[in-house]
């Protein structure tokens, strides 16, 4: 019985990575759990809020003075809460620069971290 069972393992396994007996395939992959999906919409209101919140603590960590201008793109990804990847322009004095930031967020919380922010 075990025999049989090992003969059919590989049988098993590639039935659904071929696209099962119609030999049909997936177009769209469904996205990782886990894994960065893009933001469509950067000029959405909460990713705006979330760009602005990691400007204003680097600003109080690092004693700087960076004045949020836009952000450029983003990424989420799903965690215990949400994480965002955003590239963010920052203006310092009169020269703009892109940073790229990550924000740790658990929206019924109210909790948010910046746990990430650097030059790109």
């Amino acid at each position: 019985m075990k025999t049989h069972f090992l003969l059919l393992l590989p049988l098993l396994v590639s039935f659904p990575v071929s696209g099962g007996a119609s030999g049909h395939t997936v177009d769209h992959e469904p996205p990782l759990l886990g894994g960065w999906q893009p933001i469509e919409h950067v000029k959405d209101p909460h990713v705006q809020e979330i760009a602005k919140f990691a400007i204003t603590e680097h600003n109080e960590e690092a004693k700087t003075n960076l004045k949020f201008k836009r952000v450029i793109r983003g990424e989420e990804q799903v965690v215990a809460g949400m994480n965002y990847r955003l590239i963010v322009a920052a203006k310092d004095g009169k020269v703009t620069n892109n940073y790229e930031v990550v924000v740790w967020e658990k929206l019924w919380e109210s909790f948010r971290k910046l746990t990430s922010f650097k030059p790109v």
